[in-house]
């Protein structure tokens, strides 16, 4: 639960809006202050300061040696960042686009999410790759993929996305503290989504592995994360001409993922929705949907329904706004919710 932000003697500091993106780059800033362990490394990450300027003055500000620009290869960044690990530094790999990140995802799954493991706990890897995913930017094909899934599906890793700039900050500096290899999808569209916030004492969040119920309701559980948060949020204020009172559930985590929290709530509701840009077939939804069957079914009210990108490659920008689900989709889904249950 987010709590309000304090100085170090207990008085309350006045927060001011900041984005998602300037979060993300404070965190990076203040983790490589406290440690110097912590290295940034990615394709211009340093003079440019990264495609989305995340990584903007820490060049500057730590020198080249601790905020490197890379070649373009992926493999190649990612396996110095094993080496890095194993020396003991805190690599922090940044990813520019999510179907960028598929050429390192050799090193990823054979040596970054199995090391730990294969030492028996002697040589773990922290190390977080961050990795804007997702569309509603406009971009072609290459540049808008939610690739989740597969990160989901490799054993050894944490899977993570912030859906606000509290979280932003606070479970990228989770990530970067963290022993285990993490893998940070942060979702481009919300980049330059804005809320009150303070650098100088950031609002404490929930740590890595809790969801958080960000709208209760009793008609119905949303579930979802990253991207598709907004457009829940939305939609359940949209339930209410319909009379539905919808509870919104940010995962905040896929791996590990709370069930607790997510069981907990679609026993109190009966129904359940999951909302996410990836595709249906395959994707994290059906992963979802059945961990809550098993833990609720006879609180059920009607079947697990998902709401998801299309099956098909991730669409032209002009087709984006009909691929990635909206209030109307998630809406429908939530009709469908009733009329099985009055059937």
């Amino acid at each position: 639960m987010t709590t309000a932000a304090v100085t170090a003697d207990g008085r309350p500091v006045k927060a001011k809006p900041a984005t998602m993106a300037q979060a993300l780059g404070r965190a990076l800033r203040d983790s490589m202050a406290e440690d110097p362990t912590v290295h940034v490394l990615g394709e211009d990450v340093g003079t440019l300061g990264g495609v989305f300027r995340i990584t903007d003055g820490l060049a500057k500000e730590f020198g080249d040696d601790r905020c490197t620009d890379t070649p373009l290869a992926e493999a190649g960044i990612l396996g110095a960042a094993v080496g890095m690990a194993m020396y003991g530094l805190r690599p922090v790999v940044e990813m520019q686009f999510d179907a960028f990140a598929y050429p390192a995802f050799e090193q990823l799954m054979s040596h970054v999410a199995k090391m730990r493991n294969r030492t028996g706990g002697a040589m773990p890897l922290p190390i977080t790759v961050r990795v804007p995913y997702g569309g509603g930017i406009g971009g072609v094909e290459h540049h808008s993929d939610s690739s989740e899934a597969y990160y989901m599906a490799t054993p050894g890793l944490h899977v993570v996305t912030p859906a606000t700039v509290d979280d932003a900050y606070g479970l990228l500096r989770e990530s970067i503290a963290s022993d285990d290899p993490v893998v940070f999808l942060e979702p481009k569209r919300l980049y330059w989504s804005k809320a009150d916030w303070s650098p100088e004492a950031p609002a404490a969040v929930e740590p890595i592995g809790k969801a958080v119920v960000r709208r209760p309701g009793r008609s119905a559980t949303l579930i979802t994360y990253g991207p598709s948060l907004p457009v829940c949020m939305e939609a359940a204020e949209a339930a209410l001409a319909e009379g539905w009172d919808l509870e919104v559930v940010d995962l905040r985590s896929l791996v590990p993922f709370d069930d607790e929290t997510v069981a907990a709530s679609v026993r109190r509701t009966g129904r359940a929705v999951v909302v996410h840009e990836s595709p249906g077939f395959g994707g994290p939804g059906g992963e979802i949907a059945a961990r809550i069957t098993e833990r609720c079914f006879h609180h059920l009210e009607a079947p697990v329904l998902r709401v998801a990108g299309f099956d098909i490659p991730y669409p032209p920008p002009m087709l984006e706004r009909h691929h990635l689900p909206g209030v109307d989709r998630v809406l429908d889904a939530v009709a469908r919710l009733q009329w099985e249950a009055d059937s």
